[in-house]
This record gives C-alpha cells, sequence and structure tokens, in this order.
C-alpha cells in the first residue's frame, strides 16, 4: 500500500538524517536536562521536516524524469504541499523554542500571562505562530470556512501542542504518534492523501531507539510536528464530525493537562505504563 510504503521510506530518511546530522548536535549549544537530569542533546526532531523534504524533493526528481506515473508526477500534490509546510513550519516554532526556551514560563497559562504582560517568549511565539500557520493551512486542508475553519485550525494548533504535553518521556510521543497515525490509517482505509504525514511519523521512529535509550530528545522540534501533522491527517480525511470529535477530545486533553499531569496518570494505570516503559533503558 502507499502509505505503508511512504512509513517504509520516512523511517529510511529520518534514519539516515540523524546519522548525518548527529555530530552537529555535540556541544553545550543544544544540551539540555532531560526528565530525570541527565544532559542530552535536544531538538533532534527537526531531522522528522528535514527527512520531509529530502523524500519530497526525491519525488519531484524522480517526476521530472518520468519515473513517476502521473498520479505521482508534478512537485507536489496538495495534500503533500500542505504537509510540508506543516511540518517545516512547526519545526521551525518548536526548534526555537527548544534553543532558546530556558527560563521561559511553562504551559498555555504561563505563556498567555507573558503575553499579556507584553512579552513575548519564545513559547509564546511558538503558540502564536502555530495557531496563525493553521489557519493558513486549514482552508486549502480542508476545504472549509467561518467557523468550520477555525475549528479546523484549532484541532490542527491543539494537536501540535498536545505532541508537547506528550512529550515528557523517552518514546511516549513516537508510540502515541504511531498509534494514533496507524488507527487513522486503517479507518481511512489508507487514504493516499495521509502519504505525507506518513513519511513524518515514518521518520519519527527512525529516531525511537535514540530516543528510548536517552541519547537524545526530539525536543519541541518534533513533538509538535508529530501532533501537527496528525491533526492535519484528521483534518485532510475525515468528516465534519470525525473533525469535531477529535477537537473535543484534543481539546479536553489539552485543558486535562492543566490541572493534573499525564505522567502521573500513566503510572497510575499498568497498561499505560507497561507501554510506555517499553523499550527504554532501566533506570
Amino acid at each position: 500500500m502507499t502509505v505503508l510504503l511512504a512509513a517504509g521510506v520516512g523511517f529510511l530518511a529520518g534514519r539516515l538524517t540523524w546519522v548525518w546530522m548527529r555530530p552537529s548536535f555535540v556541544g553545550p549549544t543544544f544540551e539540555r536536562d532531560n526528565y530525570r537530569q541527565k544532559r542530552i542533546p535536544t531538538a533532534a526532531g527537526v531531522a522528522l521536516p528535514i527527512a520531509l523534504v529530502l523524500v519530497e524533493g526525491g519525488r519531484a526528481l524522480a517526476g521530472a524524469f518520468g519515473l513517476l506515473d502521473g498520479h505521482h508526477q508534478g512537485v507536489l500534490n496538495g495534500a503533500r504541499a500542505i504537509t510540508l509546510l506543516v511540518a517545516v513550519g512547526f519545526g521551525l516554532l518548536g526548534a526555537l523554542d527548544d534553543l532558546a526556551g530556558t527560563g521561559d514560563p511553562r504551559g498555555f497559562r504561563g505563556h498567555v500571562a507573558s503575553l499579556a504582560g507584553g512579552r513575548l517568549t519564545s513559547g509564546g511565539l511558538k503558540l502564536v505562530g502555530g495557531a496563525t500557520l493553521a489557519l493558513v493551512v486549514a482552508r486549502p486542508a480542508g476545504g472549509a470556512t467561518g467557523g468550520r475553519l477555525v475549528a479546523d485550525a484549532a484541532l490542527i494548533a491543539l494537536s501540535a501542542n498536545l505532541g508537547n504535553l506528550l512529550d515528557r518521556a523517552p518514546g511516549r510521543i513516537l508510540k502515541s504518534s504511531f498509534v494514533a497515525f496507524a488507527a487513522l490509517a486503517i479507518v481511512t482505509a489508507f487514504d493516499r492523501r495521509l502519504v505525507g504525514p506518513a513519511v513524518v511519523v515514518g521518520a519519527g521512529l527512525g529516531l525511537i531507539l535514540d530516543d528510548l535509550h536517552e541519547r537524545v530528545m526530539l525536543g519541541d522540534a518534533g513533538a509538535n510536528v508529530l501532533g501537527a501533522v496528525l491533526g492535519l491527517s484528521v483534518v485532510l480525511t475525515g468528516t465534519t464530525t470525525a473533525r469535531t470529535a477529535c477537537l473535543g477530545i484534543v481539546l479536553a486533553l489539552n485543558l486535562l493537562a492543566e490541572l493534573v499531569s499525564f505522567s502521573r496518570v500513566i503510572d497510575a494505570v499498568p497498561f499505560f505504563r507497561a507501554i510506555d516503559v517499553l523499550g527504554r533503558r532501566a533506570r
């Protein structure tokens, strides 16, 4: 199937991209404390949008020389172009927050409070920039106008933020993204519009061992991209009812995160905890 093939290509592209980039992440510029105060490189998630750019560039080149059938010719079809814009845009905003956000207020309320006080933090810039980018892509992705357009944009932006909220332990956001995308792909009968998102999710899996073994952190540069691309996937393929339902779920989870810790909830449920720690090295 095309979507499965895209995920496989994404896995290889993500792995190769990170191998090429890894030497550049050595040094204090990228080092941050992880969830147990171990100093490791962050923002490794920039490999995901870069991998997507490389894959789409290869597709464009192959199409230019007639190596793809008519369905794949051209630089990008609409869904892939939108996915590329979302991945690169949210990746840039996330990387900026990863590298410049030390000491900034955390959480939605903290960023909003800073904005109200006249201070634009890197997290606040990510919040405003992500919401604006979501509005830009929601119209061509879902074809909606008015309130539906705002709802679709909210789904993309809140999904990106949810990805960040889940990225609190090694491998958690990658496992969550894989499960969510697999479920969506099955429900939509592997809709071809999921090819671009499949590359991103596959690229993320290319870094999963490094993430699980605490050699790197994806950071917002990866978590926000995964979340935003999953939200976009729903907008691209879902019915109006499905998009509304997903928006309600994502909104509720974002609000819940302001009140309780996802890590505590996961640790309290044996099944979730077992999945969460799967593949990690013992402390």
